[in-house]
């Protein structure tokens, strides 16, 4: 459905971005559909010095960067995708509890607009419903994830590329 040439480029009328089209994917494959995603988000730490003899500036040092806290929200299912994900943290003995979490965001077109990517994602927590008997209300499912490391592209998500070092045990990014 173009609308015309922009420099070469063809351009859609439905190329603008609402929050409510993304999809989650943990290694490469849609993991399930989900009603919100909150908490996405990094902090660079800064630390502050005062120059003797300085009075009208302050230097600025940049610290340690912390990523926030990711909870995904959804429609409780009966599959235990997640409870065998956060079940599999337990079980120190495994080493594939962590993984890639690919975030994407659409278009109206349906074309992939920009992507996060949570490197070394890990299951912090999983709430079920409140179970009430007069309770109208759907079903939610949370899950919080804790993740080591992020990268954001314009069109497709790092996924299972990104793997971690057998030697210092960090994750390497591309």
């Amino acid at each position: 459905m173009a609308t015309g040439a922009n420099n070469g480029n063809i351009t859609h009328e439905l190329n603008y971005v609402t929050t409510n089209r993304f999809y989650v994917e943990i290694d490469s494959s849609i993991a399930a559909s989900f009603a919100e995603c909150s908490g996405l988000s990094v902090q660079i730490k800064k630390n502050i010095f005062q120059e003797g003899g300085v009075n009208d500036q302050q230097r600025i040092y940049l610290g340690h960067t912390e990523f926030a806290d990711v909870t995904l929200k959804r429609g409780f299912t009966d599959h235990p995708g997640f409870w065998n994900w956060i079940n599999a943290v337990f079980d120190e003995q495994k080493k594939t509890s962590r993984r890639n979490v690919n975030i994407l965001i659409f278009n109206q077109a349906g074309e992939t607009m920009m992507s996060w990517t949570l490197i070394g994602a890990i299951p912090i927590t999983w709430k079920t419903p409140a179970l009430q008997a007069d309770g109208k209300a759907v079903a939610i499912e949370e899950l919080t994830l804790a993740y080591e490391g992020l990268q954001v592209a314009r069109a497709t998500g790092g996924g299972v590329s990104v793997q971690r070092n057998q030697t210092t045990g960090y994750f390497v990014s591309n």
